[in-house]
């Protein structure tokens, strides 16, 4: 979620900051007046520094979902973080809340100088299609920018792209992600490889609820964010494309 000082911020921008031609999803927008974004941004900067990395995560909730452990066993993601990525040199470069012209920002304040990884995962805009309701058209382009300043800044890093993620949010947001998916498929090429993973988690184009925890919470909400045992079947679905990235061997299905 979007705190309301981060919705001013985009605000100020849309009165006088942005420019016509380019979109506020692909401008650099910091969040650094909310202290844990704040907090996890110099903290990250200082796990980069002190360390090696072969492979870097870059988003958001989703993404940074991959840190909780449980119980209840809906949030114990670390598991599978462990199978897959524990003996790979990688870094989570996920920021709850953040949208695609707060990833940007990130790239472009520190979070991936100084390392050279083998592979980049990237999943972001979900969060531009919830309070900031941006179109397609501009989605596109806040990907595009930061699959672009990744390749500027990581040259020899190969970049996985991951469609947005389906979710049960409104018609809107299911049509538009839609859009977005269709138009990042025709990117792959250029050391970027695109993945849509929405018949993962709508097959026959239904959203699966069960494979969300959202709407295990108090109170419910729409399903968004998947759920440790679902984040699990992601990471098998990507592993064989991660692994010849890599040039390491695949690893097996992650058996809780």
């Amino acid at each position: 979620m979007i705190g309301r000082r981060t919705l001013l911020s985009v605000t100020s921008l849309l009165l006088g900051a942005g420019t016509p031609s380019t979109p506020l999803a692909a401008t650099p927008i910091s969040r650094l007046d909310t202290p844990w974004w704040r907090q996890r941004h110099f903290d990250k900067l200082a796990e980069i520094r002190g360390r090696r990395v072969d492979l870097v995560f870059l988003g958001d909730s989703i993404t940074q979902n991959w840190e909780r452990a449980g119980p209840p066993s809906w949030q114990d993601f670390r598991p599978a973080w462990q199978h897959y990525y524990g003996d790979r040199n990688a870094v989570n470069l996920g920021f709850t809340g953040d949208a695609t012209c707060h990833l940007l920002w990130r790239l472009r304040n520190g979070e991936i100088e100084g390392i050279a990884p083998r592979a980049a995962i990237i999943l972001i805009g979900a969060n531009n299609l919830g309070r900031l309701h941006w179109p397609a058209s501009d989605d596109i382009a806040g990907i595009d920018a930061v699959v672009n300043e990744t390749k500027r800044r990581l040259p020899e890093t190969r970049v996985l792209l991951l469609g947005v993620l389906p979710s049960e949010r409104s018609a809107w947001a299911s049509e538009t992600t839609q859009e977005i998916n269709r138009t990042l498929a025709a990117r792959s090429g250029g050391g970027v490889t695109f993945l849509d993973l929405a018949p993962l988690f709508a097959p026959g184009g239904r959203v699966d609820r069960s494979l969300f925890y959202d709407p295990l919470l108090t109170p419910p909400e729409p399903p968004l964010h998947p759920t440790a045992a679902a984040q699990a079947r992601m990471a098998a679905a990507i592993e064989p494309t991660l692994a010849g990235l890599l040039g390491d061997r695949p690893r097996p299905p992650f058996a809780p």
